[in-house]
C-alpha cells in the first residue's frame, strides 16, 4: 500500500489554525489575568502567536489569498510590535543597572595611614584585658599607698607640675630662601600636606584601580536610567493597553477568529510545494549573513568595529542595521521551517544564532538608552562618566555577541554527516 502525503495546503492551513488557537487562548488569559505576572506571560504568549502568523502569511502568500493575508500580516505586526514595547523596556532597564553594578564593583576599604599603624605585638605576651590595642594610651595606674598628685601638691602648697611655668628659651632660627626651582616644588609640597586624604590633585576622590569616577557616578546613572527607563516603561504600558482597547485590535482578533475555522486558500493552492517559498526565505538569510563583515565579527572585541559604534550620532548607528535585519530574517526561515517540519524549527544551530543575535540587539539597545540618558542637560561629570563607561561596555557586548553569532552559523547544519 502506498503512504498517502498530506496535501501541503492542509499542512499550511493546520499549521495557522493552531496558532489562531494560541492567539485566542492568550487574549483570553490577558483578559482574565489577576496577577501582573500572568499578564505579562499572556502577552508575551500573544506575540509569540502574532508573529508565527504573520511570518507565515509573509513566506507562504503565493498558497494564500493575496488581499486577505496582505491585510492581516501588517496588522498582526503592529500588535506584536505594540506588545513588545514595556517587555524591551523592563529588559533594558535590568541589563544596564546590572552593568552598572558590575562596573561600578565593590566598595574599596580605607587604608589607615601609615602613621597610625599598630605596632606589632610580640609573641607570648598576654593580650590587655581591656580588649584596647597594645599600644593605645592608657591612663596611669595608681600605686597603692602613694597620693594622688592634687592631694600632694595641697599638702606640700606647691604648684601642680602640669601649672609650673618653664623658662623660655630663645633660639635663633636662620631662614633659608630657597631657589625659584625649589619654591614650586615647596608649594606642590604645601598643596600634598593640605589637599584632603584620598583626592587627587584636581580635587577628585582617588582611590586604588581608578573605580573612584564609577563608585561617585554609578548610583546618579543608574536613578537617572531607572527614572527615563521607567517613563518609557509606563507609556508603553498604557499605549498596549490602549491598543488592546481599540477598534483596530478588535478587527484584527475577529479576523483571527476566522483564522482558526477556516483559512483563505488562493484557488491554485491544490496539490502547491510549500518548499520553494521555504527555499527562497533560506536564500534571502543566506544573501543577508553574506553582507555581514564575518571577517570583522572574528574577534569578540574588534576596535575597528567599536570604533564606529562609539560615534557620538544620535540616530541608530548604520553598523547594526544589517544585523537586525539578519535577525528577522532568521526568525523567518525558522518559522518557515516549522511549517514544513514542527522538529526542524528547534535546530540547535538556528537557535543558537538566533540567541546571538537577540543579545545583539539587546545590547545595541541598551548601548542607545545609556547614550541618550548621557545627553540629558546638566548632568554631574561623574554621571556622564559612568553613562559613557556603561555604553562602552554595551558596545563591547554587541561585538561579544556578533562574534557569538558568527561562531555558530559556520557549525554545520543539523542532520550533515
Amino acid at each position: 500500500m502506498v503512504p498517502q502525503h498530506p496535501d501541503p495546503a492542509d499542512v499550511l492551513a493546520r499549521h495557522l489554525r493552531a496558532r489562531a488557537t494560541e492567539f485566542l487562548r492568550a487574549l483570553r488569559l490577558h483578559r482574565g489575568a489577576a496577577a501582573p505576572e500572568d499578564s505579562a506571560e499572556a502577552a508575551r504568549a500573544l506575540r509569540r502567536a502574532a508573529r508565527r502568523i504573520s511570518a507565515a502569511l509573509y513566506t507562504f502568500q503565493p498558497v494564500l489569498d493575496p488581499a486577505w493575508s496582505q491585510t492581516l500580516g501588517p496588522e498582526l505586526a503592529w500588535v506584536s510590535g505594540t506588545l513588545s514595547q514595556e517587555d524591551a523596556c523592563a529588559t533594558r532597564l535590568t541589563r544596564l543597572l546590572e552593568a552598572l553594578h558590575r562596573l561600578s564593583g565593590p566598595a574599596t576599604p580605607t587604608a589607615s595611614p601609615a602613621g597610625s599603624r599598630p605596632a606589632p605585638r610580640t609573641p607570648g605576651a598576654p593580650a590587655p584585658a581591656d580588649g584596647a590595642p597594645p599600644d593605645a594610651p592608657r591612663p596611669a595606674t595608681p600605686v597603692p599607698g602613694a597620693p594622688a598628685p592634687a592631694r600632694a601638691a595641697r599638702a606640700t602648697g606647691a604648684p601642680p607640675a602640669t601649672a609650673r611655668r618653664t623658662p623660655t628659651a630663645t633660639v635663633t632660627v636662620t631662614a633659608t630662601v630657597p631657589a625659584p626651582g625649589d619654591r614650586r616644588a615647596d608649594d606642590r609640597r604645601a598643596e600634598d600636606v593640605a589637599r584632603t586624604p584620598g583626592q587627587g590633585r584636581d580635587g577628585t576622590p582617588r582611590t586604588s584601580g581608578g573605580r573612584a569616577p564609577l563608585a561617585v557616578g554609578a548610583a546618579k546613572a543608574g536613578a537617572l536610567l531607572e527614572r527615563q527607563l521607567t517613563l518609557a516603561r509606563t507609556r508603553a504600558h498604557s499605549a498596549a493597553l490602549q491598543a488592546l482597547g481599540s477598534a483596530r485590535f478588535h478587527a484584527v482578533a475577529d479576523q483571527v477568529a476566522v483564522l482558526a475555522s477556516e483559512v483563505p486558500l488562493a484557488q491554485a493552492a491544490g496539490g502547491v510545494d510549500l518548499r520553494p517559498p521555504a527555499d527562497t526565505a533560506r536564500e534571502r538569510l543566506a544573501a543577508a549573513v553574506a553582507a555581514l563583515p564575518l571577517v570583522t565579527a572574528g574577534s569578540p572585541y574588534n576596535a575597528e568595529a567599536l570604533m564606529h559604534g562609539l560615534s557620538p550620532d544620535p540616530a541608530p548607528h548604520p553598523q547594526d542595521a544589517p544585523w537586525h535585519q539578519v535577525r528577522l530574517l532568521l526568525r523567518l526561515h525558522r518559522y518557515a521551517q516549522e511549517v514544513l517540519d514542527p522538529a526542524a524549527g528547534d535546530d540547535p544551530r538556528l537557535r543558537a544564532a538566533g540567541e546571538a543575535l537577540d543579545r545583539h540587539r539587546d545590547a545595541a539597545e541598551a548601548a542607545a538608552a545609556a547614550a541618550q540618558a548621557a545627553r540629558t542637560p546638566r548632568i554631574a561629570p561623574a554621571t556622564a562618566y559612568a553613562l559613557g563607561v556603561l555604553h562602552a561596555g554595551q558596545r563591547h557586548e554587541v561585538e561579544a555577541a556578533r562574534y557569538a553569532f558568527q561562531r555558530a552559523w559556520q557549525k554545520p547544519p543539523a542532520g550533515t554527516p
